[in-house]
């Protein structure tokens, strides 16, 4: 994802050498335009300085040569790395961004008028809408959180013909002015919000490591939209309004068909899979501050 060829930039104060750019990394599956013959894949922050300009963007590639068509950045100047955690920062750049990631694959749509629209989430907790006809020119942008390095949109959104679902985390937040979680209704053709649906506060009740964050992308049918909590719970979503209208607390133990001892957790690392009327997910990720299981859960959806 970067063309340019890192040089060197200096030592860092332990004397190692750094070198920059890099990052750029791909962290979702890449979206296939059929009609241009291109490839669009979201990047993520870069790792040293100088940030390239092809990091926090949508790129778009050219199928058959693989050449780079066209990039849009949505954040400028996100350097940013693991060190920036660490105690002694050796590696950090030196003026470090917000860790601003494209995690989620790009959606593409029509609209009315023969229009497309790209739809993109990033953890600066704006849903972007691109023209892919138009090399990525910004058609809208709606802000649905606050945004971090494990805030905003993270892993994935939901949409049928004509709105996007798009599930909150912000479970890190510099200064929070409003609770993590929560799943957010977009008109594609406008950028409207449509409704938006608090996560509920008492699913943490007592619960260690918990969070209302909403981190997993979100699976969508006609008429439902699923999404996965850090609290542990799934929630069915009713697409016209938002109301809730099923809900499984996976923290618990599950007598398994293979015989393996199992227990649920916090739902993050991946949405439902839909097929011939079941639903699949996995519960029990303990990375970032979630709840450890390791369960694989079969529901019908009929």
């Amino acid at each position: 994802m970067i063309r340019d060829e890192p040089v060197l930039r200096g030592k860092n104060k332990n004397g190692v050498e750094q070198y920059g750019p890099s990052g750029a990394g791909v962290w979702s599956a890449p979206t296939i335009d059929a009609k241009l013959g291109l490839l669009y894949v979201g990047t993520g922050d870069g790792y040293s300085d100088p940030a390239p300009e092809t990091s926090d963007a949508v790129v778009a590639i050219d199928l058959k040569s693989g050449s780079l068509k066209w990039s849009r950045q949505l954040t400028p100047g996100d350097s940013w790395n693991y060190s920036c955690a660490s105690p002694d920062r050796a590696n950090c750049p030196e003026k470090p961004g917000d860790d601003l990631d494209i995690g989620s694959s790009p959606i593409l749509r029509n609209v009315p008028g023969g229009k497309r629209l790209l739809l993109v989430g990033q953890k600066s907790g704006v849903m972007h809408a691109l023209d892919p006809d138009q090399k990525g020119e910004v058609v809208w942008q709606t802000r649905v959180g606050q945004g971090s390095a494990i805030g905003g949109i993270m892993w994935g959104s939901a949409a049928d013909a004509d709105t996007v679902y798009v599930p909150l985390s912000d479970l890190f937040v510099r200064k929070r002015v409003s609770p993590p979680g929560g799943l957010f209704s977009i008109d594609i053709a406008s950028g409207k919000l449509k409704w938006s649906t608090p996560a509920p506060k008492s699913a943490c009740s007592g619960k260690p490591g918990c969070s209302q964050a909403q981190i997993a992308p979100a699976t969508a049918m006609p008429g439902v939209v699923f999404s996965g909590s850090m609290d542990g719970h799934l929630r069915a979503y009713a697409a016209l309004d938002g109301k809730i209208i099923w809900d499984f607390d996976t923290l618990k133990e599950f007598p398994t068909v293979n015989g393996v001892p199992a227990r649920g957790g916090s739902l993050s690392a991946s949405g439902p899979t839909l097929h011939g009327g079941m639903m699949y997910v996995n519960s029990g990720y303990g990375t970032l501050a979630g709840m450890p299981g390791n369960v694989l859960l079969a529901f019908g959806v009929d």
